[in-house]
């Protein structure tokens, strides 16, 4: 009887309008990323003349130039005094590596900076403890845009603006409230009779922190990382701030982009490609961690 009961219940008329929602709005969020992924095949007469769901009645109007000039630069002619000799233009390919410069120190910082402050506050007692971590939890809510200019002056007196330096510490300056909350969630649930074992053994409190709660912590580790990098990775604003006084040789890959969409805003075939080849990483990493991912955010909110 149960298990009919159970099988009624999952063919229920408003399950299945539930899932036929769903997967309509899955294909719909899809359409225009395959139009995006099948434009950036193309060659630029096809792109200009025909939609994108038309590309398969013409296979020659495929190609990877589009890539080619997007990694490597587009080749212009330019006039000399000897002639012409053929340059190449900004390249995604330094961009990427000027991204994960950027995006890589900025994610693995705070989350040993938070790590450190989550035990802290999760199984340390100290004056004013419930008083600091509402101060740093307070910080979630102040908008990231009213403190970058006060921080660019500071930056410029010092010599910081425009270097890899500066925007290390800004992006882990806005990352650490997150890091912390999510860390200490993750942290504060652990059970107490682990560490109890730990500091029976003779173990310190860096011991402890190092040998048993980093490597418990993995999931909340995940769960931040895969935030963190995402938003350091996708950031436009903070890069176009504090990285601009270095000119085009630190521009990340969303200021590269927003360059390419000015100077180009008609060649849609290397806007496109260009935007795939700013997805390839983020996706591997959120796809490498994502088993993690749920474990991590659903960290502290049951316990017993």
């Amino acid at each position: 009887m149960k298990a009919k009961s159970l099988e009624k219940k999952s063919c229920s008329p408003a399950r299945i309008i539930i899932t036929f929602v769903l997967i309509a709005i899955c294909i719909l969020w899809t359409i225009p990323t395959l139009g995006i992924f099948i434009t950036s095949f193309r060659t630029a007469d096809a792109t200009n003349s025909t939609g994108w769901w038309k590309a398969f009645a013409d296979f020659k109007s495929f190609t990877l130039d589009n890539y080619n000039q997007v990694l490597f630069g587009q080749r212009y002619s330019v006039g000399s005094a000897t002639g012409t000799k053929a340059v190449r233009g900004a390249t995604m390919a330094s961009a990427f590596l000027s991204s994960v410069t950027v995006t890589i120190p900025s994610v693995i910082i705070p989350i040993f900076i938070a790590a450190a402050a989550a035990y802290g506050f999760a199984w340390l007692s100290f004056k004013g403890r419930k008083i600091l971590f509402a101060i740093i939890i307070a910080l979630l809510v102040v908008p990231l845009q009213i403190s970058l200019i006060p921080i660019l002056r500071d930056y410029q007196k010092v010599g910081l603006n425009g270097s890899y330096l500066g925007i290390w510490l800004a992006h882990c300056g806005f990352g650490l409230p997150l890091a912390t909350y999510m860390m200490y969630n993750y942290i504060s649930s652990l059970p107490r009779s682990i560490l109890e074992s730990a500091f029976i053994d003779g173990a310190s409190h860096f011991t402890t922190f190092v040998r048993l709660i980093l490597p418990l912590s993995v999931p909340a580790i995940a769960s931040f990382a895969i935030f963190q990098f995402i938003w350091v990775w996708n950031d436009m604003l903070v890069s176009l701030v504090f990285l601009s006084g270095a000119g085009q040789k630190l521009q990340v890959v969303t200021v590269r982009l927003m360059n390419m969409a000015g100077t180009r805003g008609t060649d849609w075939h290397l806007l496109t490609a260009g935007a795939f080849v700013s997805m390839v990483l983020p996706l591997a990493v959120f796809l490498g961690l994502q088993k993690f991912f749920v474990r991590g955010l659903l960290a502290g909110s049951v316990k017993g």
